[in-house]
């Protein structure tokens, strides 16, 4: 028997529309045909849930999975198929696992004994990914699902006419991966690299050519360069990549912003040294 919440998914489409641009749709429908065929092929769990969930880097998040039945058996909580906590109900235990994975969950998980819900702790972007609880309920497997996505936010200042550089934080790049650089609050694509179609361009005449002959791609690692910057090209740029997604604020610092507090500055200090005079 297979069952689809159709609440979750009412929850999803409005979530789904509120929170990702055109390019970020495509590559967040990605993930989910991924799960709904991965679902299909193991044909073991009576229903599945997937549930989408956002956190900003730094924050807590809980994975809320609220108990209505009782469960006699295992209720267990895997990462990207890694076990990471259960309950054991019949043994009354309960367990964390925050060492796995290289550690990086350790001190950061707590498990609700009342609920079964798992939360994590100052989440960073290597904890997004997909994170499943299985139990037994009325004799059926179940398993739920939730689909995390985490958003890292740095604030970048640069002056005028110096170059900065966006790291993807990625070492190298994989066959499959896919990278998208966006501008501003209109989500302006400026930059891709398709590594699949073997495409590396950017797209330096859009907004009315304000990034001609400034952007370079690094294309080992994804990241992006803006040379000889200017004023105009301050605001937000981001970088969805899979369950990722980075926003770069830029400031940037004309000549006059640079020098505007020293002048008045300098300016009262010279008029009072004129008065004492």
């Amino acid at each position: 028997m297979f069952l689809v919440n159709l609440s979750v998914f009412r929850h999803f489409k409005s979530n789904y529309r509120e929170l990702y641009s055109e390019p970020m749709k495509k590559m967040f429908l990605k993930l989910v045909l991924t799960c709904f065929c991965l679902w299909r092929l193991d044909g073991v769990f009576g229903a599945i849930l997937l549930i989408p969930v956002t956190v900003i880097e730094g924050d807590s998040v809980t994975l809320n999975f609220h108990l209505t039945e009782r469960i006699d058996d295992e209720i267990q909580w895997s990462f990207e198929d890694t076990l990471i906590a259960e309950i054991n109900v019949t043994a009354d235990s309960f367990t964390v696992y925050d060492d796995v994975l290289d550690g990086r969950f350790r001190d950061r998980l707590k498990l609700d004994n009342q609920t079964g819900s798992l939360t994590i702790t100052n989440t960073t972007t290597e904890h997004a990914g997909h994170y499943s609880v299985r139990y037994i309920l009325a004799n059926y497997p179940m398993m739920m699902t939730f689909i995390l996505t985490v958003y890292g936010v740095e604030s970048v200042s640069v002056n005028e006419g110096d170059s900065v550089t966006l790291n993807s934080d990625l070492t190298e790049m994989k066959d499959d991966d896919e990278i998208l650089w966006m501008f501003g609050n209109e989500e302006t694509l400026i930059a891709e690299i398709n590594v699949t179609a073997d495409r590396f361009t950017v797209y330096d005449d859009v907004l009315d050519g304000r990034f001609r002959d400034r952007l370079k791609l690094d294309n080992q690692t994804g990241s992006l360069t803006i040379t000889n910057i200017k004023t105009e090209h301050a605001g937000d740029y981001k970088l969805p990549f899979k369950l990722v997604i980075k926003i770069f604020n830029i400031t940037v610092y004309g000549e006059f912003n640079i020098g505007f507090t020293d002048f008045i500055y300098y300016s009262i200090k010279v008029n009072l040294e004129e008065y004492h005079d």
